[in-house]
């Protein structure tokens, strides 16, 4: 006789998520029929556990024996995907748990699903350069580079790389408040000069930027947030996702609609 297995939902998402296996488990049986030493290989379960998921998943009606196989039903096939889904939006929030107070607000367009299955670069306490680094590892990836807001904190610590790399050919166009380029223009001469001369580089001023950074590579996009305190990069979260390409291009265009071009012949005035 089969259990009266009907708690509220919140009971199964208890009773799935108590052991990893079990999830585990699901998945793969909403996947493919399995077999029960199958499944104890996959989860690296004793048979006893094993065997009291699989009569626990059958009293629920989530999978069905045919022979020596296990498959998911129809129910368990949706209660896996419901899972995964939940899983994977927690991790989503974990990667930006601690650095979400850097990143664009929503009334900017940005979404925490912008951040699933992105990098997330985080600066630590031992390795403070990593958002810096990571950026510079797409700088050198890429043939055309955008960038609107706040980049003092990216492209004052990789200026020679982003000079290198306007120098070999790399189309780049960057909007600036007024004083960063002054700033950027005024104090590294040695690094402006032959980029400026090239025609690879642009550079155009607006007054009201936004306090993070967006970067626009061939392929990815990347979103950068800093310490207003110390001005240091703390994150840079970087993705390919359609939905974030989207919004990086139609936030840089409209600033650059705005944009004014600069005259470098005045930077010393």
């Amino acid at each position: 006789m089969l259990l009266d297995t009907k708690g509220s939902p919140l009971d199964d998402i208890e009773f799935l998520a108590r052991s990893e296996h079990r999830v585990t488990t699901l998945e793969t049986l909403a996947r493919s029929p399995q077999s029960r030493a199958d499944l104890r290989e996959l989860t690296d379960v004793s048979q006893s556990t094993i065997g009291r998921t699989l009569r626990e998943f059958e009293d629920r009606h989530w999978i069905r024996r045919e022979g020596h196989q296990y498959e998911a039903t129809q129910l368990g096939a949706f209660v896996a995907s419901g899972m995964r889904e939940l899983v994977e939006r927690i991790e989503t929030e974990q990667k930006l748990r601690d650095v979400w107070q850097w990143l664009p607000a929503e009334a900017s367009g940005f979404t925490i699903e912008m951040g699933s299955n992105a990098v997330v670069t985080v600066a630590e306490a031992d390795d403070p350069y990593r958002p810096v680094n990571r950026f510079e590892s797409l700088l050198r990836e890429t043939d055309r580079f955008r960038f609107v807001g706040f980049d003092l904190a990216l492209l004052e610590p990789c200026k020679e790389e982003l000079a290198r790399r306007i120098v070999d050919g790399m189309d780049t166009e960057i909007i600036d408040p007024p004083h960063v380029a002054r700033h950027i223009l005024s104090t590294y001469l040695e690094h402006r000069s032959e980029p400026l001369e090239n025609g690879n580089v642009s550079v155009w001023l607006h007054d009201e930027l936004p306090p993070y950074g967006i970067g626009i590579f061939d392929r990815r996009i990347g979103v950068s947030g800093h310490d207003p305190e110390s001005g240091a990069a703390r994150v840079l979260i970087d993705t390919d996702a359609p939905a974030a390409r989207e919004w990086a291009d139609s936030t840089y265009e409209s600033y650059r609609s705005e944009a004014r071009p600069l005259r470098v012949e005045r930077i010393g005035e």
